[in-house]
């Protein structure tokens, strides 16, 4: 019996582990779909990755295009953008990404990715810091 139980909980951790690595993936979709779109200057495709709170703080593609270039310059222009760790808590993914902006400074990211009605994935958030290079 306990090769039974054991046997069970190894097939349920496997396949919530896998379930967390198509939940990463398609965060990094989603993430890298909008950088790619800011890199096109598509503010249209980029603002449609935006969760409905981002959308009601800044209402149209145009503003929203604006924010970004503004206060989140090395997510809008950048060297390089390199995924790091995932984690997925109460169905919001945290994905953090590193950054080289324009001028070579590093930066690290940490994007909010929340589940919507229609079983897509939105950016609800990015909170962006200079890093600490040790």
């Amino acid at each position: 019996m306990p090769r039974i139980a054991l046997l069970v909980a190894l097939l349920i951790g496997s396949t919530i582990l896998a379930y967390a690595d198509d939940d990463t993936a398609a965060g990094q979709s989603v993430i890298r779909s909008q950088e790619e779109a800011f890199s096109r200057d598509d503010a249209a495709a980029a603002y449609t990755f935006a969760a409905p709170g981002i959308k009601s703080m800044f209402p149209s593609a145009d503003i929203f295009m604006s924010m970004v270039r503004k206060a989140y310059a090395p997510v809008y222009r950048h060297r390089s953008f390199e995924f790091g760790e995932a984690k997925t808590s109460a169905g919001k993914i945290v994905q953090e990404v590193q950054i080289i902006d324009a001028d070579g400074a590093a930066w690290d990211a940490l994007y909010t990715l929340e589940p919507q009605p229609d079983g897509s994935l939105k950016i609800s958030a990015c909170v962006l810091k200079k890093a600490v290079i040790s």
